[in-house]
């Protein structure tokens, strides 16, 4: 195979090359190889395109930084090879790039599939943070735990092989783009989308996923408007390696009855008549009348002298650098006394400032240490000290910002500065056992 280039991705074909193409995507982690034991039967119908992630399972280490640009790249992929329409059965990230296909390019799919899969993972907070551990200790203390989040007790203790193969495929990730792929999983969330999905959809669940079990995937029913619930017994976030067979058979009925393509060997051409999908249903789905997720706006100030209000900018970032965490208790605490100064904050240090495109943001959080160590306010320090590490700071980097800030600030202040920003750096980096 040639070099894949930096807005493409690392691709495999199985299958009769007149089937119509049904993709499987991969999740965080893993590699194409997640769904070796369901391509024999897929095979038979469809030809099966496969594809992994930047810097997983060998793949050039190009990092994307967001679920569009993940999809973009695929498409981009599928163009190269002449692929137009297609099938998509998507495994947690590759749910969501499922999802982003559906909703940015629907000409593009004829049925999909979301498979442990959310309309927001977690929080951007638990992503975030993990980047951090990666950053600094490296991808061991998450290979170590994967089988924790990925299969049953049962099933890692009776399959000791495939567990240690989990482990080593989390291993030898490149771990700048599993650090990227954790920053595309946090800034994620169709919530308020779900419902301009209009391909037939079957989403599927293990029934004792930990991760995106089956809360996520009823959210991801009621708001699509075609789709259907399976939920998976004895199964956790890696179904389709703990339960194959079933997971297989799942994907054939409803590919089989949502999307039935039929070739055409005069033409050489694929048509696809998209029908209602079929229930597949392995649990009733209640129906649900409220709307699937209530967003609140941000309040927005009357544009001044034709310039959009910074606001909506500024509170973004201000959750990506500080955490929706710390954010969430500030805008909470704020009362008529001090609601315009936050406002003011978020508006003009967030939305003016942080946004300005001059410094990325690794050297606006050196700035702000540096600037924070000077004035001796250890409080800010802390909080920075968490969003520094999360901009890609590490703690050595941090250190020599501190060190830097001694000789010019004053080293009274830097040893208060050192202190807590031990503390934080400690609290930040060490892996949960």
């Amino acid at each position: 195979m040639s070099e894949t280039p930096p807005n493409t991705l690392q691709y495999r074909f199985d299958g009769p090359e007149d089937a119509p193409v049904l993709i499987l995507g991969p999740s965080l982690g893993t590699t194409w190889h997640m769904w070796d034991r369901q391509i024999p039967e897929l095979t038979r119908q469809w030809r099966v395109f496969r594809f992994d992630l930047p810097g997983h399972g060998g793949a050039p280490a190009y990092p994307g930084g967001s679920v569009s640009e993940l999809a973009a790249r695929l498409l981009a992929t599928l163009d190269a090879v002449g692929v137009q329409r297609f099938g998509y059965a998507g495994c947690a990230l590759g749910g969501a790039i499922g999802a982003e296909l559906a909703l940015r390019h629907p000409g593009r799919i004829a049925s999909l599939a979301l498979i442990a899969a959310s309309p927001r993972f977690g929080t951007a907070d638990e992503f975030r943070q993990r980047g951090v551990i990666v950053r600094t200790n490296g991808l061991d203390p998450i290979a170590r735990t994967s089988p924790d989040r990925w299969f049953t007790a049962g099933f890692a203790a009776a399959q000791p092989a495939i567990t240690e193969w989990a482990v080593q495929m989390v291993r030898t990730t490149d771990p700048g783009c599993y650090i990227a792929a954790c920053e595309a999983l946090a800034s994620f969330d169709v919530r308020a989308e779900l419902g301009r999905i209009g391909v037939p959809t079957l989403v599927l669940v293990g029934s004792d996923d930990q991760v995106t079990g089956p809360a996520e995937a009823r959210t991801l029913v009621a708001g699509i408007p075609d789709a259907r619930l399976a939920v998976v017994p004895s199964a956790s976030h890696l179904v389709p390696v703990e339960q194959p067979a079933a997971v297989t058979d799942l994907l054939v009925r409803h590919f089989s009855t949502a999307w039935q393509p039929a070739y055409d060997s005069t033409t050489g051409q694929v048509a696809i008549p998209v029908a209602p999908a079929k229930p597949v249903l392995a649990v009733p789905v209640p129906q649900q009348s409220g709307p699937v997720a209530e967003i609140a706006p941000a309040a927005v100030q009357p544009e001044a002298a034709g310039r959009p209000d910074p606001y909506d900018a500024g509170l973004k970032v201000r959750r990506e650098v500080l955490g929706d965490a710390h954010v969430d208790r500030a805008l909470a605490t704020a009362d008529e006394f001090s609601g315009d100064f936050q406002e003011f904050i978020t508006r003009y240090a967030w939305g003016e400032i942080w946004d300005r495109p001059g410094l990325d943001r690794r050297s606006r959080s050196c700035v702000t240490l540096t600037a924070l160590v000077a004035g001796g306010h250890l409080d800010e320090l802390a909080f920075h000290t968490r969003a520094a590490l999360r901009n890609g700071l590490t703690p050595d980097e941090i250190k020599e910002v501190l060190l830097q800030a001694a000789v010019y600030c004053g080293v009274p202040a830097a040893n208060s500065a050192f202190k807590v920003a031990q503390q934080i750096i400690r609290e930040e980096t060490t892996p949960e056992e």
